[in-house]
């Protein structure tokens, strides 16, 4: 980051009409990402997109404003205009920063900026070839590499300084299969803040075959059923209903308007004794993890709810100083071009202290979640509708014949209530989280699950 900035006289200039805070946020993105569809490689895109934002808070409302020249001329332009939405009549003293030490050890091993495009561009080549060579049913493939360092550097009139540097990685295939009138897809992704060794782990070819015979397998797998019927969550089902039904009504700006069915519930139950949901940025290599988040809070671990009971809200600035409490650390954004807000990070259901085996076999019959697929979530009530898109009869306690066409119907709080048993097992799921028109990285997990009941939509009869 330039070193000749005067970040303090920015921010003291800003505030030169009174507000509670303010703070600067500049960011250095490098992306690349290649994309091959119908069988060749249609983009191939990189470059750079540098900016800074300034935003000023008084009185709990934010001016916000932005630009991508990093000049200190530009920067002072940008303290004006947020300069002039401010009257509170609060004054500050001058502001010296402090660079706060970045303790975090990069998990990084294989730099991808050491791999040049054209391998990168072979290795999406041979995914796409063998995704396509699974099954002669198969009729359409997508595959994505995609990369992004981000540099960012957060100052604010606390006198804080912090500098935090992120390598996301992703890469992801997406397979269509028609057999007469049926089409199936299959999807696979993996990620996190990685280096090239996330493919040493699980290659693109790898990943390819589990997207391409997924979408294979459900041509040939019988309509679910339809109603009320136990389901066993598989660890490997990805985090979606812990991230949507739960995850999302614990932020707290939605919490504070009214806008989560959890709000006004600390200190409650909320869900079974055996339930305990963390967010945790902490984590090496987690899609959702940093060192400090984009306000420069430094990354922690919160519980969210303990064996039931709900402990707390994940908070941004502006909502703890709402609620006269601490930042969770949940401050992000999408880029300079954005406000921080309460955004989740790795959030997860615990493990419990059951073999997740012994959940199966002790289900006699029902259905058995392998892969959930997307779905829609009314924070207000907690009311779902998630789509599975890998699952299973429960035939005496065993995995029976795949089944095609099945979401899960319910209501977050009473699904958490109603849960009795968690597996001693944790699987991990990635995405990119949409909210208030930014995107955020998270990754989401939980251990096997059994819900003694729930709506399953499919076929009645």
């Amino acid at each position: 980051m330039d070193t000749t900035i005067d970040y303090s006289r920015v921010l003291k200039k800003a505030l030169e009409n009174g507000g509670d805070f303010a703070d600067i946020f500049v960011e250095r993105n490098t992306p690349l990402s290649i994309l091959c569809e119908d069988n060749k490689i249609e983009k191939v895109v990189s470059g750079i997109d540098q900016g800074v934002g300034l935003r000023c808070v008084a009185d709990y409302r934010t001016a916000y404003a932005y630009t991508n020249h990093l000049a200190m001329e530009s920067l002072l332009e940008l303290a004006e205009a947020v300069r002039q939405t401010t009257n509170n009549g609060h004054q500050h003293r001058d502001i010296n920063l402090i660079r706060k030490k970045n303790t975090g050890n990069s998990c990084i091993r294989r730099d991808p900026a050491d791999v040049d495009t054209t391998s990168k561009t072979a290795m999406v080549l041979e995914a796409n070839r063998i995704a396509r060579s699974i099954d002669r049913r198969i009729r359409q493939v997508l595959v994505v590499y995609r990369e992004n360092r981000q540099k960012v550097l957060i100052a604010n009139s606390d006198g804080f300084l912090a500098e935090d540097d992120r390598m996301y990685l992703t890469a992801l295939v997406q397979v269509v299969a028609a057999d007469a009138d049926v089409i199936q897809t299959g999807y696979e992704a993996i990620g996190g803040i990685r280096g090239m060794e996330l493919f040493d782990e699980q290659s693109l070819v790898q990943t390819a075959e589990i997207a391409a015979k997924r979408a294979v397998m459900m041509l040939s797998a019988r309509k679910a059923p339809a109603g009320r019927m136990p389901v066993v969550l598989s660890s490997e089902a990805g985090g979606t209903m812990i991230h949507e039904a739960v995850g999302h009504g614990l932020e707290a700006d939605l919490a504070q308007s009214g806008l989560s069915v959890y709000s006004n519930k600390i200190g409650q139950q909320i869900a079974s004794t055996i339930i305990t949901v963390i967010d945790d940025a902490t984590l090496p290599g987690k899609r959702g993890s940093f060192i400090f988040d984009d306000e420069g809070k430094t990354a922690q671990r919160t519980v969210l709810v303990d064996k039931g009971i709900l402990k707390m809200f994940l908070y941004d600035r502006i909502t703890a100083m709402k609620d006269k409490t601490h930042s969770t650390g949940n401050g992000r954004r999408e880029s300079y071009k954005h406000r921080p807000i309460p955004r989740m990070t790795n959030t997860m259901i615990a493990p419990g202290n059951d073999d997740p085996a012994e959940i199966l076999r002790s289900t006699p019959k029902g259905l058995y979640v392998k892969k959930m697929g997307g779905g829609q979530v009314n924070t207000v009530n907690g009311d779902f509708v998630f789509e599975v898109s890998e699952g299973y009869l429960i035939e005496n306690g065993a995995i029976g014949e795949p089944v095609r066409g099945a979401t899960l119907v319910g209501n977050g709080p009473q699904v958490l209530l109603s849960i009795d048993r968690v597996g001693n097992d944790l699987g991990f799921a990635i995405g990119t989280c949409g909210k208030d028109g930014q995107g955020a990285p998270v990754s989401d997990a939980q251990p096997t699950l059994r819900i003694p009941e729930i709506t399953v939509g499919g076929i009645v009869g």
